[in-house]
């Protein structure tokens, strides 16, 4: 645990130094748990102007991070949060495998979790909420185990608060509690995960949303509504497995979390539990979704691993030939994991940091120094998505175009990228003109493709106030 916190912790570093960390995601929830801390709502400029975060994802357990800008006033925290997050849930993982074999596979199991690439792919994300269902989802498998069902529930209710789609993933563990004759405590837990889902995405998100609703359903290969993909799913399960194999990337995503498991989780009762979650990624129109280099597949990674060593177990007890299985299962995902860190920095990247290609600064690098240091303290400014991560502890900061006009007075734009980031977003000529419109002149001129540009608000110096105010109690 101790080195991988030092690794994770190095390369998390090394990529906010190299100004590798983004606005999208580490800006939003730094300046989210930021206003926190400061005991505000969490408005997030960088989402747009007046953005409340919970209009956007039902996440309050990052509240729970507020505290550590209180220790140290700068957006590393919440890696260094992450990473504890990350390392703890070796500690219910090992717990598990021991009470099932002995000290060597459950110690296995810990080294194959934090060399598996879904932690990897988190680190390499920065931060997302998502973290904080790593650990717990662990423990709820731990008290199932100890036959612990109201503990199981307890925690798995505590998912809740993690993200709105974990109301769905608590059904899930409702049917594992099911299977396990938890009668009761599976019935609470389907209420809780059903009133769970709709408090947050019927009446949280639509109260904090500028839109006033939820807008996040991208199923349409599944029908128009949540009504039309549940009959679709009933009346024609034949072709919603054909969705989950149509593309390269799914087949992918599915042997990258599955092959070096030697496909063993499939017998297991506990891949319910990452199945809404694996699920609704592969039923999911954006492409992106579908890859191995994001945040979301940190959370099945303790599950998988359980349900594979759950089979294994099994295999073991009824064909005692196969002991060697509970070390081969682990072997063999620190194999993948170790060759894969070694030789393919796409989807282990941790790769560039244990072969320190990322331990010097490159020119853009330095130059995205140089144009954050031009920047004043309490500004409204638009940055360059790759700088936001370095000024949101002294500024107001958006992305290109997301800030009310009259308060914005400088910008950092980079024209080495297609799109500026943000929901709507400006190609860099479309930020030039806008600047030349508001009338910006140039402080800083391509230097390695970012431009500083500057404004003097005049007379409505007092709207720009509102900026230096953003981070003040």
């Amino acid at each position: 645990m101790t080195a991988a916190a030092l690794v994770y912790l190095a390369h998390s570093l090394l990529r906010f130094r190299n100004f590798e960390a983004k606005g999208y995601d580490l800006g939003i929830f730094d300046q989210a748990v930021r206003q926190y801390s400061l005991f505000k709502a969490p408005i997030v400029p960088i989402k747009g102007e007046d953005f409340h975060l919970l209009g956007d994802h039902f996440h309050p357990i990052i509240a729970a991070f507020a505290p550590l800008y209180w220790l140290m006033d700068d957006p590393r925290v919440l890696n260094i949060g992450m990473i504890g997050l990350l390392v703890s849930t070796a500690i219910p993982v090992y717990l598990v495998v021991r009470g099932w074999f002995s000290h060597l596979p459950a110690l296995l199991a810990a080294v194959a979790l934090l060399l598996f690439w879904p932690f990897q792919a988190l680190v390499n994300w920065d931060f997302h909420e998502i973290a904080f269902g790593v650990p717990i989802i662990a423990w709820v498998i731990w008290a199932i185990e100890r036959n612990r069902m109201w503990l199981a529930v307890g925690l798995g209710a505590s998912l809740l608060l993690v993200r709105e789609d974990m109301g769905v993933t608590l059904i899930a563990l409702a049917l594992v509690l099911a299977l396990k004759r938890a009668w009761l405590p599976a019935a609470v837990t389907a209420v809780l995960g059903v009133l769970g889902y709709w408090f947050a995405v019927e009446v949280v998100i639509p109260h904090f949303s500028a839109a006033g609703e939820f807008g996040y359903w991208q199923f349409t290969a599944l029908g128009p509504s949540a009504g039309a993909a549940v009959v679709f799913l009933l009346t024609q399960p034949w072709n919603a497995l054909v969705i989950l194999f149509d593309q390269p990337g799914k087949v992918g995503l599915w042997a990258l979390h599955f092959l070096p498991l030697l496909l063993l989780p499939f017998a297991s009762p506990y891949v319910i539990l990452g199945a809404p979650i694996l699920l609704s990624r592969l039923f999911n129109d954006r492409e992106n979704v579908w890859a191995v280099i994001y945040q979301y597949d940190a959370i099945l990674a303790p599950i998988f691993l359980l349900a594979g060593f759950d089979v294994a177990r099994r295999i073991i007890s009824r064909w005692p030939r196969f002991k060697p299985l509970a070390v081969g299962l682990p072997g063999a995902v620190i194999a993948v994991g170790l060759v894969g860190t070694l030789a393919f920095p796409g989807v282990f990247p941790l790769q560039r940091t244990i072969t320190a290609e990322n331990w010097s600064m490159n020119e853009r690098a330095q130059a995205h120094e140089r144009a954050v240091a031009a920047i004043p303290d309490g500004v409204c400014v638009e940055a360059a998505d790759t700088a936001v991560p370095h000024l949101v502890n002294r500024t107001s900061v958006g992305l290109n175009g997301t800030t009310d006009e009259e308060n914005l007075s400088w910008l950092i734009i980079d024209d080495q990228v297609d799109e500026l980031g943000g929901s709507d977003p400006l190609t860099p000529q479309e930020a030039f003109d806008r600047a030349q419109r508001l009338g910006f002149e140039v402080v800083i001129e391509d230097d390695e493709g970012l431009w500083v540009l500057q404004r003097d608000l005049g007379d409505s110096a007092d709207a720009g106030a509102e900026c230096a105010e953003y981070l003040q109690r």
